[in-house]
Order: C-alpha cells, then sequence, then structure tokens
C-alpha cells in the first residue's frame, strides 16, 4: 500500500521590490526626499499533514500558494523588508498561524544589491546602478517550538595573484598537474551560517562575518583550497560567538599558464586562461568543539 513520504509546499521566486520616500504621504514633500530601494527574491514553504490534500484531494488544509505570495507583498508594505532575517521571521510566523495544518514554514530570502548613480555631483537621490552578483541571503524556519535563523553570502567573487600553492598532493598514474608554490587563487564564495540566538544587529553581524572571509581569504598564506576554507570559517566562528557553524563553499576557478614557447616568449606567471568548466569544487562544514 503506497505511503506519502515527507512532503511540502509553497511559492518560489517571489519578486519583491520596494521603494522608500521621505516625507509623509499625502504631503507636499512626499516622496522629495532620497529614496531608498530593495531589491529581493523570496521563497517560502510550509511543512506539515497535508497528507488529505495528496491521497484524497481534500484541499481544506491548503493555504494556496498564491496567498503566500500575497502576504509576502504585503508585509513588505506594513513593514521593513531589511535586514531580510527580521522580514523572515515575521513571514514565518503570518504563515504559520494562517494554516493550522503547517509544523513549520520556511522562508528563503536572497538580497540583490543595487548603488547610488553618481551623476557628477555626488550620489543621485532617485537613481540606482545595479551592483555586483554578491548576494546576501537568510533563511528562517518557524515551527510551533521555535525559530531558527541562518544568514550568508552568495556570489561573492574573490581573486588573489599570490599566496597560494598548491604541492605534495596525492598522485596516481593519471595525475598530469605541477605543483606550484605561486599561482592564482579565484573563487566564488558560498556561505551560511547558523545563529544560536538574535544578534544585536542582524546586518551589522552579517557585515562581520563577511569582513572576516574576505581578510582571511587575502592574508592566509594558502596550501591548499581546504587549507583556506578552514582557516576562513575559524575566522568567522572568531569574529561572532552567536554564530554555531558555517557552511563554506569554494569553487576553485581555475587560471592556466598559458604556454608562449611557439613564439619564443617565456611567462613568467603574467599570462592566464580563465577556465570556467570544469572547475573544482570544495566544500565543508566548521563548528565549534
Amino acid at each position: 500500500m503506497p505511503r506519502l513520504g515527507k512532503n511540502c509546499y509553497g511559492k518560489s521566486a517571489i519578486r519583491l521590490v520596494k521603494v522608500g520616500r521621505e516625507g509623509a504621504a499625502g504631503t507636499e514633500e512626499a516622496g522629495r526626499g532620497p529614496h531608498s530601494l530593495s531589491d529581493l527574491t523570496v521563497d517560502v514553504r510550509l511543512e506539515g499533514e497535508f497528507t488529505a490534500a495528496h491521497v484524497q484531494g481534500d484541499n481544506r488544509d491548503v493555504l494556496p500558494t498564491d496567498t503566500m505570495k500575497n502576504v509576502v507583498y504585503a508585509l513588505a508594505r506594513e513593514r521593513p523588508v531589511e535586514p531580510p532575517e527580521a522580514f523572515g521571521i515575521a513571514l514565518g510566523n503570518h504563515l504559520l498561524e494562517s494554516a493550522p495544518a503547517a509544523a513549520a514554514a520556511v522562508v528563503a530570502l536572497r538580497v540583490h544589491s543595487w548603488t547610488r548613480a553618481d551623476a557628477g555631483a555626488g550620489p543621485c537621490e532617485h537613481t540606482f546602478v545595479r551592483g555586483s552578483a554578491e548576494r546576501r541571503v537568510a533563511t528562517v524556519m518557524v515551527d510551533r517550538r521555535r525559530i531558527s535563523v541562518s544568514a550568508g553570502i552568495e556570489g561573492l567573487s574573490v581573486l588573489k595573484t599570490s599566496g597560494s600553492a598548491f604541492a605534495g598532493f596525492l598522485r596516481d598514474r593519471h595525475t598530469t598537474l605541477p605543483e606550484t608554490r605561486d599561482r592564482i587563487f579565484a573563487s566564488e564564495i558560498e556561505a551560511s551560517w547558523r545563529y544560536s540566538a538574535e544578534p544585536a544587529s542582524w546586518t551589522e553581524t552579517w557585515r562581520a562575518v563577511r569582513h572576516a572571509l574576505i581578510a582571511t581569504f587575502a592574508d592566509h598564506q594558502s596550501e591548499s583550497v581546504q587549507h583556506t576554507l578552514f582557516a576562513m570559517g575559524t575566522a568567522a566562528l572568531d569574529v561572532e560567538p552567536l554564530v554555531e557553524e558555517i557552511q563554506l563553499v569554494l569553487p576553485n576557478q581555475h587560471h592556466l599558464l598559458v604556454d608562449l614557447s611557439a613564439f619564443g616568449l617565456e611567462n613568467p606567471n603574467e599570462i592566464f586562461v580563465a577556465t570556467r568548466e570544469p572547475f573544482g569544487r570544495i566544500e565543508a562544514v566548521v563548528t565549534r568543539e
């Protein structure tokens, strides 16, 4: 007899843009001051007891995913959407209250960066330029007993031209990679860390962890991607006591030295070809003892 296993449902890729306008609505000053811009992609899902919907086609316990989308926009009008952790908690609480059959609400948020344009007279009040591909991310799980929050980074591209080696590695008959004590180290950092409690400031804590990751990448004398990954994770735990653990993914974006000997030229570690595929993928979780 078939039995329904773990299941969930929700709404993905909810695009939310919020413009903050200085001045009270309905007054002459409304909208005349500098504007702020928040651009997020939100995923929401409910986990719980939805067997009747799957097995009997009984939808009485199913809150429509269209309603979930509407909740995102309505709450965005009623409260700030940044920091994303706080907005995620509000969304999770609201959805859990609206769906009695749900055991948990999970909200994942990605923040897309914009910076003020500079037209020559300083930062513009109402014009923005799309920032880098880096995204601040947060995931909130709200269940009937507790709230769990993790924060992180996606798409943070970093590269250093020195301070990276890879030597003394295992070899077999298929190994052709030469050892090196000086190579380009490039990656696109993906990081996610879990909090043990709410920090005094979600944003300042996020910035502190981000800075620790970048500073360690820059300063660490790397013997491998694994070596630097662990140093970066350790630095994150050191800088923020409320971070319980951090998961890091560091794809190794290879830069290969070009052989110029056919042209009678030497290549003293100056000319490289950047490759996208294939790439090494190194990941680990660094946790407290």
